[in-house]
């Protein structure tokens, strides 16, 4: 669907409004149930034709910060899964076939005010049941999203919630490490560093500094790169032009993390560029939940001139903080 119709396709939609947030039904991307939820700033669209799924964040009337896969958008059923775009909810640690649970049939929607809840149905899969609740602030791009899975199954389940944000092509992911220090005064270990069988740190797709950690989506590379690490205040964020998308959780260093003690996790392919946090591995029992929350906002006129700790500090230092 031509980008050019999305306001015509919203004014003709249905709206509901609280306080400065209005969320109104429209069609996106070939499926006719999707709602738009915005508060002139900022503007989000999800979709209840498939998921749960947010298939765009973006400035009113701006290009979308996630990807969106033209040949799978609009369509739904299919028997196997497909990645689409946008920012989807998974269990971890990764395994077949309970990962990729298809997630392609219709889901429930909950407006109340400036609140909207996706539900999916039961997986036949995974026996799991995945939401996904969008909060938009009032003004601003601020953003709370609570991701929460319920074990509807008859066994307890040992899982992490796994929140995953296909970013467009073409732009700089950047993740905060912890803070940094001397041998002088911190002995011990902050963080692990985790490595896939196809991670290759030599890679020109990754620069590393002190504070941060790069990863360069290159359009058309199709050696795919991966890795992970963890930071009590998980903030990484994904520089697109001059947008700069920005998200954040707080992981708890007491805790058991997937894939060797990840709060946060990154990946590239020849098309997209993954963002991925991380909750800790719980025991989910039968009938129970768990719940992850991520903090988005995002950001306009952002230049960074070299990848270098002084100038990322200048540029967006203080939107991964």
């Amino acid at each position: 669907m031509p980008r050019l119709l999305l306001c015509s396709l919203f004014l003709a939609g249905t709206a509901i409004a609280s306080a400065a947030v209005k969320v109104e039904k429209t069609a996106y991307d070939g499926w006719p149930n999707c709602y738009r939820i915005t508060n002139g700033d900022v503007e989000l669209i999800v979709t209840t034709d498939i998921g749960p799924r947010i298939m765009r964040y973006a400035f009113v009337g701006g290009r979308n910060v996630f990807v969106e896969f033209a040949e799978e958008l609009g369509k739904s059923g299919e028997s196997k899964w497909f990645g689409r775009g946008g920012h989807r909810l998974w269990s971890a640690p990764e395994i077949l076939p309970d990962t990729y649970a298809l997630d392609n049939s219709p889901v429930k929607i909950t407006i109340a005010g400036d609140t909207v809840t996706l539900l999916q149905p039961v997986e036949k899969e995974t026996h799991l049941q995945k939401e996904i609740t969008v909060k938009l602030a009032a003004t601003g791009s601020e953003v709370e999203i609570i991701h929460r899975i319920r074990n509807a199954g008859a066994k307890p389940r040992k899982m992490a919630l796994w929140a995953l944000t296909q970013m467009a092509p073409n732009g700089l992911a950047i993740a905060i490490f912890p803070p940094r220090g001397s041998h002088d005064t911190v002995l011990s270990p902050t963080n692990p560093l985790t490595m896939w069988a196809y991670t290759n740190f030599s890679d020109p797709r990754w620069t590393f500094t002190k504070k941060y950690l790069l990863l360069q989506m290159q359009p058309g590379n199709k050696d795919s790169q991966k890795t992970g690490l963890f930071n009590p205040n998980t903030a990484a964020g994904y520089l697109l032009g001059s947008d700069f998308f920005v998200k954040k959780t707080v992981a708890d260093p007491k805790a058991e993390y997937p894939d060797f003690g990840c709060s946060y996790e990154t990946y590239t392919a020849d098309t997209f560029l993954e963002m991925e946090t991380l909750s800790p591995l719980t025991v989910v029992q039968p009938g129970k939940s768990a719940t992850h929350t991520e903090h988005w906002s995002l950001h306009k006129g952002v230049t960074l001139t070299e990848k270098t700790d002084e100038a990322i500090d200048r540029a967006i230092g203080r939107y991964l903080r």
